[in-house]
Order: structure tokens, then C-alpha cells, then sequence
């Protein structure tokens, strides 16, 4: 039998938000429950400096809520910094779904999702991530005008993913010239773990290049799909990350260099379109930069996504997407510069100049 009795100090060692170690001076969380739909989500808003919060919506089978918060408020915390640091006017903001998004979402999931999307007035805008499609964003539209990556025949710039990996691929290139001398990728070995829709548009791009390219994936069917189309290799062994390759690109979910896999990497370049790849920031940043492993922030290269829903709320056109995204890689290139010139890691370089641009909006706004 459990007590229902629980004591102060019982209280603070379970503090659902401000005790989580990714809690970063969020302003605003947001629990959401429908019992009809079955709809448990989380909408995580962490800065709204420089605009409102914008952000995907991604639905996941969590083992627990803990995680699923833990998820929402790292996710939350790097778009405020992909936005500053890519030059949008937009804060950062997430949310999660609770759920396995083959079996449980339904349309009045996503249109209940979508009012209390609404309720927040605008201050959160909602866009797809893993789990979702552009079809689920028309879905949302129909009660909220808060919602980007609507479909092109209803006035959205579509589906995200392809701009995405462009800028991921941008990134890369210019990774590669810092670290090879030339940004060319042919010849140059590239592991790609997880090809979902991201994932796979960064293979067509590598192999349009002539790179080697090696993918992995939790599903049998995608792997074979994807290696026929494109003639990637399947990875056959048991541990990636002890394998020789010049470019790991993690593209699935985050955290995937941590204290298991740190020491075990045997890349030179780590880019990939994943959120939060290094599990600890500073620790794992700076072990990669003794290894003389190149890091490119993740959320200056993925900021793809973001640049391609955004132009629904600037009404810029395709033109000055791709303007936006290939200008990727002379902000990576900056970076990894100035990483290397006053002897911080890339992640610190990305995040001073981020929360830099935030800092001098926060004065202007005082004003």
C-alpha cells in the first residue's frame, strides 16, 4: 500500500519542474490531460526574449512522465538557442505527447492537443516533429491559428524535414572544411543513425556527393528501403561507435554521446540532425574536444526546420529558405573558429553567441 501521506522533504526530492536538472529558468510549463482523446502532453515554454515560442510537437511512447518532461524541457530550452543563434525573432518552446504514435493518435487527439495549444494565446506555435506528420498540423489548424508546417495547398511552407537535412548536410560540409581542409564529402565515410524522414534526406544528399554512407535503424524495413534506393550500406555490427568512420551523424533521438559511448567514438566529425546529442553538455562537449573530435551544435544545424516554418510567419518564400539554411554553414564555420581561437568548446562558442543576441534584446525591451 502507498501513503498518501507524504512529507515536505518527501515533496522536494519529487518536484515535478524546478528540481529537474534540465530546468533551465523555463517560464512557463504546461501540463495538458483530456481523458475522452487519452491526450497527456507537455508544452514546455523556455524564453520568449525574441519572439514567441515556436517549436515542434513531438508524440513519443515514454517509459514514464519524468522522461517525458526531462524531454520536453531539454527540446524546449535548445530551440530557444537554434532560433537566437540561426537570427529569428522566435523564442523556444516544445511539446511532447505521451503515446505511441502508430496506435493512439487520432484526429480528435491532435484537435484537442490543438485547443490547448490555443489557450496559450499564441505565446507557444506549434510545428511537427518525430511522431508527426504535416497532415497531423492541418489537423491542428482547424482549431488554432498557432501552428506552422501546415500543409502548401493550405498556405503552409509543407513539410520540414527536407530543409532540415539540407542544413544539417550545410553543416557538415563546413565541419569538414575545418577539420580536412575542403568541404568536399566524396570518398569521406559517413554513419547515418536513424533515417527517418530527416535521416534519409541527408543520405540522398551524401550520396549525391559520393560519400560512403553507412545507416542504421531501429526498423528492419527502413534500413532496407533506404539502402535500395540510395545504395547505402547497412550496418551489420554491434557497436557504431567503435567503428572507423570520418562522420558520425546521429539523427535520431538525443543524448546519443554520453558517458557509455564517449570514449568509444572513433570519428572525427560529429554532426547530425539529432536535438541534444552530447547527454551532458559541458562534460561531454569538452571530452570531444580533447579527442580532437570536431562537434557541430546541433542546434545551429538542425535549425533547418525551423527557417523553412518560420517563413509562414515572415512570408518569405522558397528562395529565402534556402538563403537562410545554406548560410548554415558560414555560421558553423564562424563557431568552430571561434571555439578554436579562445580555446572553448563549439557548444560554448554557439551558446555565447545565442544567448548573447538574447541578452541584447532583453536590454533593448527594458529600455
Amino acid at each position: 500500500m502507498i501513503s498518501d501521506v507524504i512529507s515536505s522533504s518527501e515533496l522536494s526530492k519529487v518536484d515535478p519542474v524546478f528540481g529537474q536538472l534540465s530546468f533551465d529558468n523555463h517560464e512557463q510549463v504546461v501540463f495538458c490531460n483530456d481523458k475522452d482523446t487519452g491526450l497527456k502532453a507537455i508544452i514546455g515554454i523556455h524564453n520568449t526574449v525574441l519572439g514567441p515560442a515556436l517549436g515542434g510537437t513531438r508524440m513519443w511512447n515514454y517509459s514514464n512522465e519524468w522522461e517525458a518532461l526531462n524531454d520536453v524541457l531539454r527540446l524546449s530550452r535548445g530551440m530557444t538557442y537554434k532560433s537566437a543563434i540561426t537570427g529569428l525573432n522566435l523564442g523556444g518552446g516544445k511539446a511532447v505527447i505521451i503515446g505511441d504514435a502508430k496506435t493512439q493518435k487520432t484526429p480528435e487527439l491532435m484537435k484537442k492537443f490543438g485547443e490547448f495549444v490555443h489557450s496559450l494565446s499564441g505565446k507557444y506555435i506549434t510545428a511537427e516533429d518525430v511522431g508527426m506528420a504535416t497532415s497531423d498540423m492541418d489537423l491542428v489548424r482547424e482549431v488554432t491559428p498557432y501552428v506552422t508546417g501546415i500543409s502548401e495547398d493550405k498556405g503552409g511552407a509543407g513539410n520540414p524535414s527536407p530543409i532540415t537535412a539540407y542544413g544539417v548536410f550545410m553543416g557538415m560540409k563546413a565541419a569538414a572544411k575545418f577539420k580536412f581542409g575542403s568541404d568536399v564529402l566524396e570518398d569521406k565515410s559517413v554513419f547515418v543513425q536513424g533515417i527517418g524522414n530527416v535521416g534519409e534526406a541527408l543520405v540522398e544528399h551524401l550520396v549525391n556527393e559520393g560519400a560512403k554512407v553507412t545507416i542504421t535503424d531501429i526498423s528492419p524495413e527502413r534500413l532496407e528501403m533506404v539502402s535500395s534506393k540510395y545504395g547505402a550500406t547497412i550496418y551489420t555490427g554491434k557497436d557504431i561507435y567503435s567503428e572507423e568512420m570520418d562522420i558520425y551523424a546521429p539523427c535520431a533521438l538525443g543524448a546519443t554521446i554520453n558517458d557509455d559511448t564517449i570514449n568509444r567514438i572513433k570519428a572525427k566529425i560529429v554532426a547530425g540532425a539529432a536535438n541534444n546529442q552530447l547527454a551532458e553538455e559541458q562534460v561531454h562537449g569538452k571530452l570531444l574536444q580533447e579527442r580532437g573530435i570536431v562537434y557541430a551544435p546541433d542546434f545551429l544545424i538542425n535549425a533547418g526546420g525551423i527557417i523553412n516554418v518560420y517563413a509562414e510567419l515572415e512570408n518569405y518564400g522558397r528562395p529565402e529558405i534556402i538563403r537562410k539554411t545554406e548560410n548554415i554553414y558560414n555560421t558553423t564555420l564562424e563557431i568552430l573558429e571561434k571555439a578554436q581561437a579562445t580555446q572553448i568548446t563549439t557548444h560554448e562558442a554557439a551558446l555565447e553567441i545565442a544567448q548573447e543576441r538574447i541578452e541584447t534584446r532583453k536590454k533593448e525591451n527594458a529600455k
